[in-house]
């Protein structure tokens, strides 16, 4: 069989497949990967080559002005330690109040009669919501959550798609090792912390990764939410400089634009937004694809 199977490999067709395989995988890969080199590029051009569009995938008059700008602001080191922030409180509280929801909803009908319909409940959360006026006079009028981190982070404090996804996951743990611990004295506390939790890492760190992304990319609740600008997360922030750079309402921004161009400037700070996500994704990324398939194979 070895035999068969190395010849196969060595046979030209094969090659041919192989090679061709890895040129469309090759080019697919450097057509996203290109426009976040053009972004790069563009915030260390000069303001001449950016305002002309002349940028590449190279910077041209290479300068580091606009990051120099960014970083001499004190809105941009508030707002990244907001982000942070909110990432850091924002993926706690999502994790913790997910698995806390998602292991009771995973048992058999037998052990929770009303199972089915609280999942139905948060599967009609999914079709239709509440919509945005309800959550904004309850977030601002009855718990005063203005200007504070949990405005930011309770409202999306269980998503449902996530929750689907882990109750999913706990229900393909064997019931055997819950049946041989319980018959140990094991109680619903050492079940989650001592079985489902180890044997869910890749469903959990799938979620992590998709809180982070989804508390580091949002940027509309900050906008109403908060009050303060000192309060905005950095995508909130990126989002209110991009409306103030286009319109040049003062002074001191127009004689920003004299020495930076609106180009880079912004690149700059998309990349100082974008560039803490790329750090994480690697690490996460490998855990996503088991995660998810598992996780949605038994309802």
């Amino acid at each position: 069989m070895r035999k068969i199977e190395n010849r196969i490999r060595e046979s030209l067709g094969y090659r041919v497949f192989s090679v061709f395989n890895y040129a469309i995988v090759i080019f697919w890969s450097f057509l996203c990967i290109a426009p976040f080199i053009h972004m790069l590029a563009v915030s260390l051009s000069s303001i001449s080559a950016a305002n002309a569009n002349e940028v590449g995938l190279w910077p041209i008059g290479f300068n580091i002005d606009a990051y120099t700008q960014a970083f001499s602001e004190n809105q941009i080191l508030s707002s990244l330690k907001q982000s942070f922030l909110r990432v850091i409180a924002g993926v706690s509280v999502q994790m913790l109040f997910t698995i806390l929801a998602a292991y009771p909803l995973s048992k058999e009908k037998e052990e929770f009669p009303q199972r089915k319909f609280y999942v139905v409940f948060i599967v009609i959360t999914m079709l239709f919501s509440g919509g945005l006026i309800p959550c904004y006079i309850l977030v601002v009028n009855y718990l005063k959550l203005t200007n504070t981190i949990w405005a930011l982070v309770l409202p999306s404090a269980v998503p449902a798609f996530n929750l689907i996804i882990l109750l999913n996951f706990f229900r393909q743990v064997p019931k055997e090792i819950e049946e041989s611990a319980t018959i140990d004295g094991a109680g619903h506390s050492v079940l989650l912390t001592r079985i489902y939790l180890p044997l869910s890492k890749n469903a959990l760190l799938t979620l992590v990764l998709f809180a982070c992304v989804g508390h580091w990319n949002a940027w509309f609740d900050g906008l109403i939410y908060m009050r303060d600008p000192l309060f905005y997360p950095l995508s909130t922030y990126l989002r209110t400089l991009s409306d103030r750079l286009n319109n040049v309402a003062t002074m001191e921004d127009a004689r920003l634009m004299m020495r930076i161009s609106k180009r880079t400037l912004l690149m700059a700070y998309t990349v100082i937004c974008t560039v803490p996500i790329v750090c994480v994704y690697p690490f996460l990324q490998r855990y996503v694809k088991s995660g998810l398939v598992l996780g949605s194979i038994k309802g």
